[in-house]
């Protein structure tokens, strides 16, 4: 008898509490046939495996089966998985939004909430997540205080359907030339069109979301051109244009307060 086979005995014998000798009166043979089913020494007849099933509530196939047809069992279930996986997948959904998910493991959800990007090559992982309450690359948090106002004055506040322009352009782009990532970058353009126009109006370049456009030519470098470096250098011009148009800025208050 294979030894897999054996070893089951031992454990259904034991999950039912029958020691070798109860098993063997319910079967009606002795307890030294039990035990050699159990060392693998010899093998029950067909009519003892039949009462053997009855008696543990299973199949003769379960009863009988082998590792060896579990691992192409499990072979298959991997190969239909892998099969399934080397699709790409596209749900578009009024409620939830744009979610794509390429065979290459790369998967970009685009939702009423936010936009999620988890980028899986092998070679360069990383994740990025944007919506009102910040910025996150791989999981670390980028302050974003300073567009929070902007954000409710750009949020559906203008006329030109800006936003539904985007969306028609991704699909497009995704549909067409299968861009899905990293298409989803131009849904940056809607927080930088509507601030541009806060901007103008108000004649304040402080209200110009300058990180977006920052993250987006850090994005398009980093997926496109796999050049995360030395693109992420970039970040560091963002403290540098708020310190001298904040100054400009500052001067010109001043100054209208001195006329004034």
């Amino acid at each position: 008898m294979n030894i897999e086979i054996a070893n089951r005995l031992v454990q259904l014998r034991k999950q039912k509490n029958l020691s070798q000798e109860a098993l063997a009166n319910e079967l009606g043979i002795s307890r030294q046939a039990v035990s050699k089913w159990e060392r693998a020494e010899a093998s029950p007849d067909t009519d003892n495996l039949i009462l053997l099933a009855k008696l543990y509530d299973i199949s003769l196939d379960e009863l009988l089966k082998t590792d060896q047809e579990s691992f192409e069992s499990g072979a298959k279930d991997k190969k239909e998985h892998t099969a399934e996986e080397d699709r790409d997948y596209v749900h578009v959904s009024l409620t939830k939004g744009i979610h794509v998910k390429e065979k290459n493991g790369d998967e970009v959800h685009v939702g009423w909430n936010g936009i999620h990007v988890e980028s899986n090559d092998k070679d360069d992982r990383h994740k990025f997540h944007f919506d009102k309450n910040g910025v996150y690359i791989d999981d670390e948090k980028y302050d974003i205080n300073e567009w929070k106002q902007e954000w409710k004055d750009y949020h559906y506040h203008y006329d030109f359907p800006i936003g539904v322009l985007v969306v028609m352009a991704y699909l497009y782009i995704g549909i067409a030339h299968d861009a899905w990532h990293p298409g989803w970058l131009l849904f940056g353009i809607i927080p930088l069109f509507h601030s541009m126009l806060s901007a103008y109006r108000h004649r304040d370049l402080l209200r110009f979301s300058y990180p977006v456009l920052i993250f987006m030519i850090i994005g398009y470098y980093g997926f496109v051109q796999h050049a995360w470096y030395p693109a992420w250098l970039l970040i560091l011009t963002i403290p540098v244009f708020y310190s001298i148009f904040g100054y400009i800025h500052h001067l010109c208050k001043s100054n209208q307060k001195k006329d004034i």
